[in-house]
């Protein structure tokens, strides 16, 4: 009798050792993951300065290198010359007629004059007749030349803005070759150095953002009814051989479709064939890494 209660006693001591550490207690498992991107050259030309090291944290929009841009610059200011020559062979519409308004303000003058003698009968009606003739012909003729100068005048400013738009381009090209991350996050991986050449989509470097990683669990069907998304659940993370960090997580993403077991993931329930994928957001307070295991408990 007294062994069997020092058997029983190390039993349930055991148990609530076990308990108290949270093995087994979950009711789903995962890996944690990070959201990784890959950044790649967006321009062609040699590396001129790439100041990042594995390991480093980066943040978005603050530049880390730059690719060569001397082609490109001087390229652009091809283009900016040949604008400017084009701009200097703007016609000034107002000066060019300004001889020929004066002309046919002239002739208004006389036909005014010559109506007033013919009343009069001071002169004959031929003379009036000619005036307005060449009154309006001089009129046809202003009209023609302001045509001729605004026609070539938006030749002009056609070339111009096509410069213009080459001259864009050439400035988005500039741009793209400053090497920056688009998300806050660790480079994880450094494929170039300085000096080697870079090209358009060749990989430069890796960076995750490992403060807010996620963990991807598997579930059993029956478990679907008892979580949804923006549900707040547990998430335990390794510490240690036997002990586990405790994180509040958010569920995210919660698969639409079944599938079968991955032969790393242990659910709940080891006879089901099918299960579904979980994504649940935690914020890392910098012990969880990618690739560690960890267990959700539904609440």
């Amino acid at each position: 009798m007294k062994t069997i209660k020092i058997v029983l006693g190390i039993s349930l001591a055991f148990c609530f050792f076990a308990c108290g550490n949270g093995n087994g207690d979950y009711d789903a498992s995962g890996v944690f993951e990070a959201t990784e991107v890959i950044v790649s050259g967006e321009s062609n030309g040699k590396i001129m300065r790439l100041n990042l090291q594995e390991g480093d944290t980066v943040l978005p929009g603050s530049s880390i290198g730059f690719i060569d841009t001397v082609q490109l610059t001087l390229r652009k200011q091809q283009l900016l010359a040949s604008k400017e020559a084009l701009q200097s062979r703007y016609q000034s519409i107002p000066r060019q007629v300004a001889a020929l308004q004066e002309q046919i303000a002239r002739l208004e003058r006389e036909q005014e004059r010559f109506e007033n003698l013919v009343k009069a009968d001071a002169a004959n009606q031929k003379q009036l007749d000619d005036l307005r003739a060449e009154r309006q012909i001089a009129g046809k003729q202003l009209a023609a030349q302001k045509e001729s100068l605004q026609n070539a005048n938006s030749s002009l400013s056609g070339e111009v803005a096509s410069l213009d738009l080459q001259v864009a381009q050439l400035e988005d090209q500039i741009a793209k070759s400053v090497i920056v991350s688009p998300i806050t996050g660790t480079v994880l991986a450094k494929y170039v150095e300085e000096g080697e050449l870079a090209t358009v989509g060749k990989p430069l470097f890796k960076v995750a953002d490992i403060a807010h990683l996620y963990l991807r669990a598997y579930i059993t069907a029956d478990q679907l009814t008892e979580i949804k998304i923006g549900q707040e659940v547990k998430v335990y993370g390794d510490s240690g051989k036997k002990d586990r960090r405790e994180y509040t997580g958010k569920v995210t993403w919660i698969a639409d479709q079944a599938e079968f077991t991955p032969k790393t993931i242990q659910t709940r329930d080891e006879r089901a064939n099918l299960v579904y994928a979980v994504k649940i957001a935690v914020s890392n307070d910098g012990y969880l890494k990618q690739g560690m295991y960890g267990e959700v408990k539904f609440q």
